[in-house]
């Protein structure tokens, strides 16, 4: 199993091509390469060309650092044609980077509307038509998130649309921040996906729907928000120690391709001294769970 850094809390101060020696400081192995200007933009065109892609892997290189996964947001889901399309041509580019960067794992989210779910369905499988014989061309392995505000939210909903492409090469994302916002227990979940689990992101929040559903209030109620954060280990509601004991009987821990990501947001002006501690926490926590199951 891979252990990545995600370097968003670093955007504001570290330059893309900074990202590998900094994982090296921080002590990670690998990053995943999400969003940034430029790299792969959300939802617009991605912005490197081939120098600035070889510049990145020389940097990797020389860090010793690997790039775990790539991680495009773009609208390949969006009911809307236009946009559609071109979110299916900017995968194609993303695709490509990642390959030059020697990245066989990339992970996105649905990127559809909640308030037009069927046609963002229907919309995912048309660009699923035009993008997976590429995908599996490239030996790539995309894995999706079933994001909060996207047109399926419930993770078991969301691996029965994954499962309907019929493609092994698409897998799931178990995002922990998202869990009181997939309604079926993360254990189902990982159950269920079994051996296509292939990335978790690692970072507490809370349970919105806890003191009756007033932990947060939105004025006016009712409106249709929904509410996370990407908090460090233990600052929030969820389960830890049955999130990495459904891992570890998974058997997530165990396969090589398996992508754990450090992932909190909410934390910058702390962020190097937040990205030491979670990584320590997933190693204990990983290594504590194997033995209670040993």
């Amino acid at each position: 199993m891979k252990y990545a850094l995600d370097p968003t809390p670093f955007h504001s101060t570290h330059s893309l091509l900074q990202f590998p020696e900094l994982a090296a400081e921080l002590g990670y192995d690998c990053i995943q390469l999400t969003p940034h200007a430029d790299m792969i933009p959300f939802f617009t065109h991605p912005k490197a060309d081939d120098d600035l892609v070889a510049q990145l892997a020389a940097r990797c290189k020389a860090a010793g650092v690997g790039i775990a996964s790539v991680l495009p947001v773009l609208r390949w889901s969006s009911p809307e044609e236009n946009l559609r399309q071109a979110a299916v041509c900017y995968w194609k580019r993303a695709i490509q980077i990642a390959v030059d960067l020697g990245v066989n794992q990339m992970n996105t989210e649905f990127s559809g509307w909640p308030e037009r779910a069927e046609e963002s369905e229907a919309a995912f499988y048309r660009s699923m038509e035009e993008l997976v014989p590429i995908i599996e061309r490239e030996g790539i392995n995309v894995a999706i998130d079933p994001h909060p505000d996207d047109f399926v939210e419930e993770g078991l909903a969301a691996w029965r649309v994954i499962r309907g492409v019929n493609s092994p090469n698409l897998s799931f994302v178990y995002v922990a921040s998202h869990s009181f916002h997939m309604k079926d227990e993360p254990l189902e979940i990982m159950q269920n996906v079994g051996e296509r689990l292939r990335v978790v992101h690692v970072s507490d929040t809370m349970n919105h729907h806890a003191s009756h559903g007033l932990r947060y209030i939105t004025n006016p109620p009712g409106n249709p928000v929904r509410v996370h954060q990407h908090l460090k280990l233990g600052d929030g509601d969820v389960d830890w120690d049955g999130f990495f004991s459904g891992l570890v009987a998974n058997g997530f821990a165990d396969r090589e391709e398996s992508v754990m990501v450090s992932s909190v947001f909410a934390e910058n002006e702390n962020a190097v001294e937040v990205s030491k501690f979670q990584l320590e926490q997933m190693r204990s926590r990983v290594a504590s769970a194997q033995a209670a199951r040993s």
